[in-house]
Order: structure tokens, then C-alpha cells, then sequence
């Protein structure tokens, strides 16, 4: 008897549309069937919010050819976060071994990852027991929230996902690990150079505070790339990706408490 195929769930935050999304298809399509849930617009930092909005849970179906094999799709009208559920209780035909989410335009690393819809979606997965691989690559803070794509080579981040997605089917859910986030500088030509890393405690990227302005009317807080090299920790994510130009490679898991025994009050 042929011995089934993994079923890979494949997701975002930047929305059905992204190339991105497409690349990280491609990269999974070899060794696993495949299955897309995505966002049907941009979704960029909405963390693992569930917002309750007026379209919430309309599903449509679209297709969706890569390589000329049609891979089942649907653009889900809500978050990342319920993309993923979505995805996983309603319309994989069964529970998928895996989660990928991405290839997201802007990089998450360091304590600003908890905003990003791209992991979100990531540890919904994860709390629905299905492991999970986040993968971003550097762009501009300018571009990160936009749905006009910027032109990317792929061919690098399709072959992290290849990678990295194939080693979490075998060993992602263990000793701990959830979820692998994983972020790739912009222009890196080798998919082989990473390093294991820890995530940072320094925020990658910060709110400015606002100038004189009128609060009764709507504003939005602008953001900042903001490093401090000289408390930068070498170990850490944004060191690998900000300083060293290699991919980072960091295990995750949704379970934020220290252990009982690492608190004293």
C-alpha cells in the first residue's frame, strides 16, 4: 500500500494574492500535498488577533495553478489567525501535519514578533496541535503593509521553505518546539547559510511617539527600525539577520510561563 502523502497547510498575512504565499506552495509542493488558506486582503500585524467584523467567515474558493498542478485554495474573509482555523477545523480533508505561514514580506524577529499576523497565524496552528514553520523575508517597512507587491527573487526563500518545512515533518513537536521561525535577509544567495538563534529581548522595530495632532481625529502610530547594537545579544535573531546577512533559524514555543521552579516572590 503507497504510503500517504504529509498534508501541508499553507498560510499568510499578506493575503491570498502574495507571491510570497505562492513560493512557499512551491516549496512544499514535492514531498506533501497541499492545501492554501489565506487571508483575502492584507493582514499584516495582527498578531493572533480574531477580530469580529461584518464578512467574518465567508469563505471563497479561487484557484490557484502552480507549476500547472491545481492546488485547493480559499481566501478567507478574517485574520491570519482564523485563516488558520479556518483552514484547519473546516476545509483540509483531514488534519494537516503541518502549518507553513508565509513567505511574509518584512521580518519578524525579536520582541516584536507577537505582532506579526504572519506568526499568528503560525501559533494558532500550533494551539490547534499542528506544528508550524513561520518564514519572512527583510523588506522594507514601506512596503509591508502594502498589497501592490514588490518583485522578489524566490528562488532562495522557496528553498528555505523546501528545507525547513521537510525537517519540521520529522521533527517539529518535540522537546518543546512549536513553532520554527525562520528569517531570511534580503539578497542572501544560500539557502545553507542560517543559524540556530534565540529571539531577541530588543524590540526590531518600535512606535515613534507622536508629534502635535489633532486626537479627535483617526492617527496611526508610524514605526521605526530601531537596534541597539552594543546590548545587541549575539545569539540572538536580529543579530543573525541585521549584522551577520545569514538566515535565522529560531524554535518557538507557545508556551509563554517560566517553570514554576524559575519564579521566586
Amino acid at each position: 500500500m503507497e504510503k500517504q502523502r504529509p498534508l501541508v497547510l499553507v498560510t499568510n498575512d499578506d493575503g491570498i494574492a502574495s507571491p510570497g504565499l505562492r513560493a512557499a506552495v512551491r516549496g512544499v509542493l514535492k514531498y506533501a500535498d497541499v492545501i492554501v488558506a489565506a487571508p483575502c486582503r492584507q493582514q499584516t500585524g495582527m498578531g493572533r488577533a480574531f477580530p469580529r467584523t461584518e464578512d467574518l467567515g465567508i469563505i471563497e474558493e479561487v484557484p490557484y495553478e502552480v507549476d500547472h498542478f491545481q492546488v485547493p485554495a480559499y481566501a478567507i474573509h478574517g485574520s491570519p489567525a482564523y485563516a488558520a482555523a479556518y483552514g484547519i477545523l473546516e476545509l483540509s480533508p483531514r488534519k494537516p501535519d503541518l502549518c507553513v505561514s508565509g513567505i511574509n514580506y518584512g521580518e519578524n524577529l525579536g520582541m516584536t514578533l507577537t505582532c506579526s499576523g504572519t506568526l499568528g497565524a503560525a501559533f494558532e496552528a500550533s494551539s490547534q496541535k499542528v506544528p508550524a514553520v513561520a518564514v519572512s523575508v527583510q523588506a522594507d517597512l514601506s512596503i509591508q503593509r502594502s498589497e501592490d507587491f514588490q518583485e522578489y527573487d524566490w528562488t532562495v526563500p522557496q528553498a528555505v521553505v523546501e528545507k525547513w518545512a521537510g525537517w519540521a515533518l520529522k521533527n517539529l513537536g518535540r522537546d518543546g518546539m512549536d513553532v520554527l521561525n525562520i528569517n531570511i535577509p534580503a539578497g542572501i544567495q544560500d539557502a545553507e547559510k542560517y543559524r540556530i538563534t534565540t529571539q531577541s529581548r530588543q524590540n526590531y522595530f518600535e512606535f515613534c511617539a507622536p508629534g502635535d495632532r489633532d486626537r479627535t481625529k483617526p492617527y496611526e502610530l508610524q514605526a521605526r527600525k530601531c537596534v541597539n547594537e552594543e546590548l545587541l545579544e549575539r545569539d540572538s535573531d536580529i543579530y543573525a539577520v541585521y549584522k551577520e546577512r545569514i538566515i535565522s533559524v529560531t524554535a518557538l514555543s507557545t508556551v509563554m510561563s517560566l517553570p514554576v521552579d524559575k519564579v521566586k516572590i
